[in-house]
């Protein structure tokens, strides 16, 4: 059986913050990775790339919303 590879994590250039809070996030072809960057052996959450986008796209409208 073969190896899967590692996933390539990657950090928005907007999180170079003092405190350096902010999750890294993995592209696979099937969906998208999440964890926080200050654990990196910890554990991560998927979601489709459906979901990202509309998440993403919410974060930068600033149209997110509590519930």
């Amino acid at each position: 059986m073969a190896e899967q590879p590692q996933p390539e994590w990657f950090k928005s250039s907007y999180s170079n913050a003092p405190n350096n809070e902010c999750v890294e996030c993995a592209n696979l072809s099937q969906s998208v990775l999440v964890r926080d960057s200050k654990e990196p052996d910890g554990p991560y959450f998927s979601v489709s790339h459906a979901t990202w986008a509309d998440f993403s796209e919410a974060v930068r409208t600033s149209t997110l919303r509590r519930h």
